[in-house]
């Protein structure tokens, strides 16, 4: 079959690798759509993935054309989108039901094979089942979704709060419109790329801006929210948050980011700074709320490229062209 494939750090290529097949536990998917993250661009620098060549893709959904022995419950023509998480289920976090913190954490598209190709394989015990009104090829917005999903498990909520987020790209707007349903006050956007911001706009964000000094907030906001891995954001954004607010990185910065705090004003505002990682039991939530109309993928993918193209797709999402690019092997 053919896959995108990293071969070192920055060389992609796209090559004829072995055909999968399942475990008694397992399927194999032929994926419909594969989507392009931060994540990825971290594994083509050479950080995340423990072992090179390695074929990436973490955000897919497509048909079952194979099943393992002993699986139950899924056939081949099912539609399916996949949860990428590998736990062990016997290390200390996996017993306290914190998988995303595994000490033996993995994931389809990171440590092994991913859906950036013809077929890929995965656990029954990571699918989720289509309606029949969810495309397949939009379906690859659901692991995204997750972890837009998980970032707002670890958030306190309350009806009347101020959001303040920072970048617009699709993890931003997914937070957006989580935010809305959330009972938000306001949620305001700052992003330095205007065609993103656009976007912001379109969706109903508060206000929309390339500076969080043009807006009208003396107290600060409720929650902040970085989703761009950014030191500049991230340091602006710890400087913004209310008192008694919350600060969430969500965003994946690079292993060398550095951006220093002011414990004083942590301890005078009695300020909560968490993160969030990737998916923890927040999937086939996720997969429920795609369904249901959440969000509206025409808005959410701009971009559609064959396999062939991948190289191509990457390099769009690094110039930050785009909002959700999609592979289509």
């Amino acid at each position: 079959m053919k896959a995108a494939v990293v071969v070192t750090p920055g060389t992609i290529a796209v090559e004829d690798v072995p055909d999968p097949t399942p475990g008694p536990t397992d399927v194999v998917v032929k994926p419909a759509a594969v989507g392009i993250c931060g994540t990825d661009l971290h594994i083509m620098d050479g950080e995340f993935a423990p072992a090179f060549p390695i074929v990436p893709g973490h955000e897919f959904a497509g048909e079952i054309v194979a099943v393992g022995s002993a699986v139950t419950g899924y056939a081949v023509g099912d539609q399916v989108a996949v949860d990428p998480s590998l736990y062990c289920g016997y290390c200390y976090y996996c017993k306290r039901a914190r998988g995303n913190q595994c000490e033996n954490w993995g994931a389809i598209g990171v440590t092994v094979s991913g859906g950036a190709a013809e077929f890929v394989s995965a656990p029954m015990a990571n699918l989720f089942a289509l309606p029949s009104h969810l495309a397949a090829a939009d379906a690859a917005l659901i692991e995204p979704l997750s972890c837009a999903v998980r970032g707002f498990d670890v958030l306190p909520r309350a009806m009347a709060t101020s959001y303040l987020i920072y970048g617009s790209g699709t993890m931003g707007l997914m937070m957006l419109e989580l935010a809305k349903r959330a009972g938000a006050e306001s949620v305001s956007i700052v992003d330095l790329n205007p065609a993103r911001l656009e976007t912001a706009r379109t969706l109903g964000c508060s206000a929309a801006t390339t500076s969080a000094d043009d807006l009208d907030a003396p107290r600060g906001w409720d929650v902040v929210i970085d989703c761009t891995g950014a030191e500049a954001a991230i340091k602006d954004g710890l400087g913004r948050v209310g008192r008694g607010g919350t600060f969430l990185q969500f965003g994946v910065a690079g292993y060398d980011a550095r951006v220093a705090i002011e414990p004083y004003e942590i301890y005078r505002r009695e300020i909560t700074i968490t993160g969030s990682m990737a998916v923890l039991h927040s999937f086939d939530r996720a997969g429920q709320m795609l369904a249901a109309g959440v969000l509206d993928p025409s808005v959410f993918v701009s971009h559609r490229f064959p396999l062939s193209g991948y190289a191509e797709a990457l390099g769009q999402f690094r110039a930050g062209v785009g909002r959700k690019i999609l592979i289509e092997p």
